[in-house]
This record gives C-alpha cells, sequence and structure tokens, in this order.
C-alpha cells in the first residue's frame, strides 16, 4: 500500500503482528520484540504525553542513540501530530541548548544518565518541562523514568489514539531535523508526514526485502538516512537489531548476520583497511592473488551474477568468505549513502564479490535522491533518480531537484529557505552530471570546489577518496583555494603507521615524533607523488601537511554526521598551512609536518 503518512508505517506493522520485528541486546542475548509490545508502549508514550498536554505541534526531543526506545517516542510523537526534534548522542551541551531553544521543545525523552546531565545543565535556559530518561536511575529524581509508564502499557487496541492518529495529514509537520552545521548556524529542516512517506514509497522497490531479511540499526537515528531506513524496513516487514554502540558494530553483525547492510563510506573504509592491515607475509601474497582474481571477474559481480570459474570459487573459499564471514556472512544487499564513496573502494568490494549500491540525498529532500539497486546499477554513480524527483542541472553544474519529498523549508528561516530555491526548484548545493541513460554522477559540494589563483577548478572529493583508499590515510583534505597550486592536508591511520614504524624500526615516543620523522615523510611524499601520476597537471599536488592529531566531533573537525568540516580544519591548522604555502618551493620537496 501506499503510505500517505509515518503513521500509516505503524498502522502497518501492528497488522502485521510480527513477533519479531525488533531484536535488542540485553546482558548479551538478543531477545525479540514483537508488534503488539511495541504497540502497547507506543499507546502508553502516547497517553503520557497527553497527559503533560503535548498536542498536534508541540516539540519533542530525543536525545538517545539507537535502542528500541527511540522508535517507540517517535511513533508516539507521531501518533499525535507532534513534532519530534532528534539530536546526536554526540552533541555537547550548548549545543542541545540551541536546538531546544530554538524548537521550543517542551519535553525531552534521553537515553542515559549522560544524555540526562547534559540537558539538567541547561534545562533552566531551555524552558523544558519534563525530561523522560530511558535507562533506569531511581536516583536522578528529577527525570521521570521512561518505565514508570511502560510497565503499565495497555494490551488492547486503542481506537482513540488511532483515530487521532489517522487524522493527520501529509501536510503536516512531522519532525526538525537540526543539519549538523558544516557551515555557519544549524538549520532545523521541516519534514512533514507526506515527504517522508513520498521517499519511503519508492525507495526501495526494487531489493525484493521480506521477514527472511534482517538489518541492524546502527547510523545514528538522528540522522534522516538511519531513521528512514528503520521506517522502509518496518514498513516491509523486515526485522531491526538495534545496535547503540558503533564499537559494538562487528560482534552484532556476527551474532544477528544481518542480510541487509546500509552504511556511511567511512565504515567500508574501515573493513577495507583492516584487510589491509591483516595482510603480511604469505597472507599478504594470498590476499594480491585472490584480489586479481576477483578484478577479472569484476563485471560479473557488478551485472548481480555469481563468477563459476574454479580461480574464483578458490578465492572465495581462501580470501572473500573469510571477509564476509566479518559481516555476517549472510548479507546480500550492501547500500552506501551519507558521503561519496570512492571509486577505488567500491571496485574493491566488487573483486572480492560484493556490489554496494550507492546512493545520494540530502536531509532535505528526505532523503534520497538517486540510489543504484540490482536493475538499474552503474559503478562511481550514485543511481538514477527516484521516480517521485525530478532532477535538472543548472547553468554553474549545481543539481536542481522537486518533487513530494524536498522539505518546506528552515524552521524560523524565511530567508535562508528563499536563498535554496529558485523558481520551485531546490538547489542541492551538489555539482553533478547525468549520462546519456540517466545516471547520475556527484562531483563535488559547490562551495568545496577549489579555485586556484590561476583561476584553475579542482573538485577534491574525487582526489581525497582516492587517497583515503591508501591504508595510511584516514581522512585528507585537499588545500589550495586562491592559492598557487594544490595541496593537501593527512591525518593518519595512526594504528596501520605505527604498526609500519614498528616494523622498519623507526622509533618514535608520540605521533608528533613519528609523522616528523624522515621515514614517514618520505612515505607520505610517496604517496602524494603516486596519486599525481593520476592527475592533470593543475591538480597536481605540490606539498602535503601531515598532522599527529586525529579528527573528531568534540574539537569540531568533524560532524555529528562525521562529516569533515573543511573550514574548522584550516582554521586550526592556519599557522601551518599558511608556512607551507609561504616557503619556497624549491627547499621543501619533502612533506611540511604540524608543529603543535
Amino acid at each position: 500500500m501506499n503510505l500517505r503518512t509515518l503513521n500509516d508505517v505503524f498502522f502497518t506493522l501492528v497488522q502485521r503482528d510480527s513477533e519479531r520485528l525488533m531484536l535488542t541486546r540485553e546482558q548479551g542475548v538478543w531477545k525479540p520484540i514483537s508488534a503488539r509490545q511495541l504497540r502497547g508502549w507506543v499507546y502508553a508514550t502516547a497517553r503520557q504525553l497527553q497527559s503533560w498536554g503535548i498536542k498536534k505541534g508541540d516539540r519533542v526531543v530525543i536525545l538517545s542513540e539507537n535502542r528500541p526506545e527511540w522508535a517507540i517516542t517517535d511513533f508516539a510523537c507521531l501518533l499525535l501530530g507532534a513534532v519530534d526534534v532528534p539530536i546526536y548522542p554526540t552533541q555537547t551541551a550548548d549545543q542541545c541548548l540551541f536546538v531546544l531553544q530554538n524548537s521550543q521543545a517542551r519535553v525531552a525523552f534521553v537515553s542515559t544518565r549522560k544524555q540526562y546531565e547534559k540537558l539538567a545543565a541547561v534545562r533552566g535556559q531551555a524552558g523544558l518541562e519534563f525530561i523522560v530518561l530511558m535507562d533506569d536511575a531511581p536516583e536522578l529524581t528529577a527525570a521521570v523514568p521512561m518505565q514508570s509508564f511502560l510497565r503499565n502499557a495497555p494490551q488492547q487496541e486503542d481506537s482513540e489514539l488511532d483515530t487521532v492518529g489517522e487524522r493527520v495529514e501529509p501536510d503536516d509537520l512531522a519532525t526538525l531535523i537540526y543539519t549538523s552545521g558544516t557551515t555557519g548556524t544549524p538549520k532545523g529542516v521541516m519534514l512533514t508526514h507526506g515527504n517522508l512517506a513520498s521517499n519511503i514509497n519508492v525507495s526501495l522497490d526494487m531489493y525484493d526485502l521480506g521477514k527472511d531479511d534482517l538489518c541492524i540499526s546502527f547510523l545514528p537515528l538522528s540522522h534522516v538516512t538511519a531513521r528512514h531506513l528503520d521506517y522502509a524496513m518496518l514498513n516491509a516487514g523486515v526485522p531491526i537489531a538495534y545496535c547503540p554502540v558503533i564499537d559494538e558494530l562487528p560482534l552484532a553483525m556476527r551474532e544477528v548476520r544481518p542480510t541487509l547492510i546500509v552504511a556511511v563510506p567511512r565504515v567500508y573504509e574501515k573493513i577495507y583497511n583492516q584487510v589491509q592491515n591483516k595482510a603480511h607475509g604469505i597472507k599478504r601474497v594470498l590476499i594480491q592473488w585472490a584480489l586479481k582474481v576477483g578484478a577479472a571477474n569484476r563485471e560479473l559481480t557488478l551485472r548481480g551474477e555469481t563468477p563459476m570459474s574454479l580461480s574464483w570459487k578458490l578465492a572465495d573459499s581462501l580470501v572473500f568468505s573469510k571477509i564476509r564471514d566479518g559481516l555476517g556472512g549472510r548479507a546480500r544487499i550492501f547500500i552506501s549513502g551519507g558521503a561519496p564513496l570512492g571509486k577505488e573502494i567500491a571496485r574493491w568490494y566488487a573483486d572480492i564479490g560484493i556490489r554496494i549500491f550507492e546512493g545520494y540525498g540530502l536531509t532535505e529532500t528526505s532523503p534520497v535522491i538517486a540510489l543504484n539497486n540490482p536493475i538499474n546499477h552503474r559503478l562511481g554513480t550514485v543511481g538514477k533518480p527516484m521516480p517521485n524527483i525530478e532532477v535538472k542541472i543548472a547553468d554553474d553544474g549545481e543539481l536542481l531537484v522537486r518533487g513530494p519529498s524536498v522539505f518546506q523549508g528552515y524552521w524560523k528561516m524565511p530567508e535562508e529557505t528563499a536563498a535554496v530555491f529558485e523558481d520551485g526548484w531546490f538547489k542541492t548545493g551538489d555539482i553533478a552530471q547525468i549520462d546519456e541513460e540517466g545516471f547520475l554522477s556527484i562531483t563535488d559540494r559547490k562551495k568545496d570546489l577549489i579555485k586556484t589563483s590561476g583561476g584553475k577548478f579542482i573538485a577534491p572529493q574525487p582526489i581525497e577518496n582516492s587517497l583515503k583508499v591508501n591504508p595510511f590515510v584516514a581522512e585528507a583534505a585537499l588545500l589550495g583555494d586562491k592559492r598557487r597550486f594544490p595541496a593537501v592536508l593527512i591525518i593518519p591511520d595512526f594504528d596501520f603507521l605505527e604498526s609500519w614504524a614498528r616494523h622498519h624500526g623507526v622509533k618514535f615516543s608520540s605521533r608528533k615524533e613519528l609523522v616528523r620523522s624522515h621515514q614517514a615523510q618520505s612515505l607520505y611524499q610517496g604517496i602524494i607523488e603516486e596519486m599525481n601520476q593520476n592527475l592533470a597537471q593543475f591538480e597536481k599536488l605540490k606539498k602535503v601537511l601531515v598532522v599527529h592529531e586525529e579528527l573528531s566531533i568534540a574539537d569540531g573537525t568533524l560532524t555529528p554526521s562525521m562529516k569533515l568540516r573543511r573550514r574548522n580544519l584550516t582554521e586550526r591548522y592556519k599557522k601551518e598551512i599558511d608556512t607551507l604555502y609561504a616557503e619556497d618551493e624549491a627547499h621543501s620537496r619533502g612533506p611540511v609536518t604540524a608543529k603543535r
């Protein structure tokens, strides 16, 4: 059935009456949650909100890791026509305060004592009436324990609440999702029930999903991609296993053995790097041989076929199957989104027999604009646009879209809203191309394009993604806007670099000392020189700045959705970058290292 509102997802899953709708890990054991249990908990939560006077249009904050209570709170709000406002669990108290004040939320649901203390510290300034705590912590007397109303959840249908939910219209506001703010102040993206429902209706049509499939919910539900995925899974009858801590993902995959994996490129890159880290001696020779066999059969994998040659079967048995076992051994669908997936990474996965379906979207588009699928798939593209979306390329190369999944505007920001629309088309801010068969490729963010002082435009993401394929590179950021030449700032993969240093007898007492060593400098200079062989003359990287500090959300160099905050990064290393460009090129053949 075609969804009109997100409440139709709730009604659908309740009618299906599954005994294994969700899975949650308690004391080392995965326990199922049935549709009836979820229904009762949603009703109990909705009734509690009603008792506090929460009604249609009121805002309710959710500050939590991925867990069943997240979905319970979400569905309870949606049923009442209230607007939920997710906050990333990694946000600071001050960042939470901005969202609380801007959204004027009256109630907040938090997961743990740590999250409660963040909001308790700013409660007076925020005007919060109630803070509901999902964990048991009786000593926190100012918090409302969620279990106090969940344990009395009704066993029967609540026709009055169902009627309230049925009266919610597609144009009613469902959620405010605050952008993670790569630049400037975070903006509250207003998404309606109809925006999100229209996207769910079409995004996974080609994937043939059912009750025998299983998906792990580990990407932050504060991000629209993860939330859209959970709605789509529940609507399709696919059970969801919640993994609240990303470090526990490998264990969760081995235990619940998902058939569908949706991840950001960083997750796929980490798996790739782990394989590279383990490739030593005879094992390295074996992996290299297997990858050659895989590359020879790549086109078969990309067509969705299983290679049948004896050499591929042997490579699969000795190498590829071991990698898939680390992902649970059952996964048949792999999707990547949230950021660009490097072509080299996509090819590597194809070589080991895994076809990754890359997609593309934005919070403002609810989110999916385009997505590869088993029928229409082309490596290096983000697939064909969704059937509910129209796209066109502006004269300057920017992708414009319109359709029912495009947002209503930014909360209390009419000028910013007007600035991103042009004659009814939403300006994505991304530079794109569409080939003759309709496949969409995203070149870069418009604001990230580098223009050298010589007037040449350089798209940083393809170069950065190619660099990140190297196991010694955790993150790369191209430099050179308004400068004479491009350069690059590199954050090493320190596990790999330190292992390499010990193996080669490089003595160091700190990461700073390591990256400043002659051997490390020569290593990264070699990586850049190899990269330059594949670049146009005006793109060639003349210098490299290697830093000894990892990026983090806490220091502002990464957004909560793990995207690079370029402005913050370049400001952090402004002195080193200025020095790098000030030095005479003739005397700077090796990489410069940050002296922090």
